[in-house]
């Protein structure tokens, strides 16, 4: 017994010792660091100055902006993400020539290099590309130096692409969900006389909650560490600095203030946190039942 114990402890030693080496103790550590006024290259040792990070944090406003950023981020990418996502697996759901193309190339940018994403779009909203043409086509007026170099639209086209990128991945699960839904169901809809509409209404949409809600947490995950777009399209710029740059940015990029960057961190982390328990205790509450 001793013997089959020790062989399943040198087995699970590896995956062990990786997890406490770059997972717990970064964890601990940087938590750590969110309670001093450790700087890189400051000669004196970090030292322990309790929850000052924290109030300065919230009377900062470069973090304050970051953060008013994220929220607008995620707020704004969420429902249209999952809107978009939904009227994609619904069209690709029916029968018609070409459907498995449709298929692949909506969920193509997801499988695409972000970074790749991020600098194709970088030209399409130049001053002179595509998107600024299609805006004077449609009659409008884009602005003077590119989508990007414009407070009032960098954030939003950056969103806008965010949109693009992850509703291929979206539809796929929606669509999961939708061969999910029993045959029978829309079957006795029609014999009933019900509608297209109200057979959307009353078997589809409440049977594709659970999924929707799943979609609405990883969403929200990903786009509160939303970084790699904000990093390569505008560099944090044009009030598009979001939490997770403002940490890159105050720890390793200019000020290498590592208490002040984990402290940031952290509030982030709180943040993802309450907001997920949130959204599992309305799943849990509205459950339908199958």
């Amino acid at each position: 017994m001793r013997s089959r114990s020790l062989t399943a402890a040198l087995f699970a030693s590896p995956w062990t010792v990786s997890f406490a080496v770059f997972w717990a103790f970064p964890l601990l550590y940087s938590l750590w660091m969110g309670f001093t006024d450790y700087q890189l290259l400051s000669p004196h040792p970090p030292r322990f100055i309790g929850l000052d990070n924290y109030r300065a944090l919230f009377s900062d406003a470069d973090f304050i902006s970051s953060l008013k950023n994220t929220f607008i981020f995620v707020l704004g990418t969420i429902p249209v993400s999952t809107i978009v996502s939904l009227c994609l697996a619904l069209l690709v759901n029916r029968e018609f020539k070409g459907r498995g193309f449709f298929r692949s190339a909506y969920f193509m940018p997801w499988v695409t290099s972000m970074v790749v994403v991020a600098l194709i779009f970088t030209n399409l909203f130049e001053r002179g590309g595509y998107i600024a043409m299609l805006a004077r086509m449609a009659g409008l007026e884009p602005p003077v130096n590119g989508f990007l170099y414009d407070r009032s639209t960098a954030l939003y086209s950056i969103m806008a692409m965010d949109v693009w990128m992850a509703a291929g991945y979206y539809m796929l699960i929606f669509l999961a969900g939708l061969k999910a839904i029993p045959d029978e169901l829309y079957e006795a809809a029609e014999i009933a006389g019900a509608s297209a509409w109200r057979q959307f209404v009353s078997i589809t949409l409440p049977m594709l909650r659970p999924v929707a809600l799943f979609i609405v947490v990883i969403n929200s995950i990903k786009s509160f560490q939303v970084f790699v777009e904000i990093f390569v399209m505008t560099k944090g710029r044009f009030d598009t600095s979001t939490v997770v740059y403002f940490v890159y940015e105050t720890g390793l990029q200019t000020q290498f203030k590592f208490g002040y960057a984990s402290a940031a961190a952290y509030v982030l982390f709180l943040i993802i946190g309450v907001f997920s328990i949130l959204q599992f205790v309305l799943m849990r509450r509205k459950e339908p039942v199958w």
